[in-house]
């Protein structure tokens, strides 16, 4: 896996460390995919394309992204002749359905296995369309170009695809990797600060599981006057962490695990908002979960108490709060029951000891997780 930075490069410069990005492989475990952060994104993504080879390209698209960020890439020659599918915007059209169409636009619009489908939107393009792309045709090639901050530092890295399934989140899915993932944060001039916020809480979480200095700039960033060139050297390094985790577990069967932080319990919250029409952004929920899971942590693994209470009043200044009763608790723990990372039906967390002391696999029974969401209510407010 590469990470590349195109800064002040002349064309013959950029044309060369191009050249190299694309050449690059990771033959130990097969798993290929070139992250490059551009500052010109209509070249970048045309070499990207002319790499790929392709019989028919698509674009696929939601409705907002096809609105606000198909204009950045009017520039892009080979989109000029690509077959545009657009797509509902937001979490709820991540679905079969949804799924279905884009099948459908594919097969009826000359699509083959040797087609190459261009993903131009925010996390649930990614993962909708890299499932989509995966699965057509038994596969065909894809290129990300995610247009937010959540799917730049999370969705559109490290090949997971899925979309969600009775009423749970990325229930159905594979592994593939992108043959390229294009991250331009000219894109993030488009985004409102809510949007800005959903992608910020997964920097957090790369925060909290790197080192102690990364995780405190972030901390002091401010995220209601955005210094935009300085959240650009945040989300390279949190790419970076990313990158560097994934390529040593590509298929999650260790410390891959650690980008979990704050999910078990982000994604049943997730989950019981979208179960009561109350939709959420991917973000807050995982900003949410942190809140339960660093309890856990200071708990049972000895994150320190300092730290937790930092996070904390951080999440609750940008994030607000969630609310639900103790009603709730048993929808919410059922949610954590279908959780992708259980082992022998046990309900599996990952934990800190501290900033960037992992603790995978760490297991809780009902009395521990009603306890956690008791702890969340009373420090939440809620």
């Amino acid at each position: 896996m590469v990470f590349a930075i195109y800064k002040n490069l002349s064309e013959k410069a950029a044309f060369s460390v191009r050249k190299t990005i694309f050449a690059v492989i990771n033959m130990e475990t097969d798993f290929m995919q070139q992250i490059i952060l551009s500052e010109d994104l209509n070249t970048t993504l045309a070499d990207a394309i002319a790499r790929c080879g392709y019989d028919k390209l698509f674009v696929l698209a939601d409705s907002t992204t096809a609105r606000l960020c198909m204009p950045l890439v009017e520039a892009c020659a080979p989109l000029r002749e690509a077959h545009l599918i657009v797509i509902g915007a937001t979490d709820e059209h991540k679905t079969l359905q949804t799924l279905s169409d884009v099948w459908t636009e594919l097969g009826h619009n000359g699509g083959t296995r040797h087609s190459l489908m261009i993903n131009l939107g925010g996390g649930m393009v990614t993962d909708l369309g890299g499932f989509a792309a995966s699965t057509f045709k038994r596969g065909i090639k894809y290129i990300n170009v995610p247009t937010t901050l959540l799917s730049m530092v999370d969705a559109a890295v490290g090949g997971k695809t899925g979309i969600n399934f009775n009423g749970l989140k990325n229930e159905i899915g594979v592994f593939n990797p992108a043959q390229a993932v294009i991250l331009d944060t000219a894109f993030l001039k488009t985004l409102d600060a809510r949007n800005i916020c959903s992608g910020y809480a997964e920097m957090l979480k790369h925060g909290l599981i790197s080192t102690e200095a990364h995780w405190r700039e972030l901390l002091e960033f401010d995220l209601r006057d955005i210094d935009y060139r300085r959240l650009q050297a945040l989300v390279a390094e949190s790419v970076a962490i990313k990158e560097r985790i994934v390529k040593e577990d590509p298929f999650e069967k260790g410390i891959r695990k650690a980008l979990n932080l704050g999910h078990t319990a982000g994604h049943a919250i997730e989950s019981l908002a979208l179960e009561q029409g109350r939709t959420q952004l991917h973000g807050y929920a995982v900003a949410w979960g942190l809140v339960c899971e660093l309890y856990l942590s200071c708990k049972y693994t000895g994150f320190p108490k300092d730290k937790l209470r930092q996070t904390i009043d951080f999440i609750k200044s940008n994030y607000g709060v969630f609310t639900f009763d103790c009603k709730s608790y048993e929808q919410l723990y059922a949610f954590m029951t279908h959780d992708k990372k259980n082992t022998s039906g046990q309900i599996n967390f990952t934990l800190l000891g501290d900033v960037g002391q992992i603790h995978i696999n760490q297991t809780m029974g009902k009395e521990e997780i009603f306890d956690m969401l008791d702890f969340y209510r009373e420090t939440m407010g809620c």
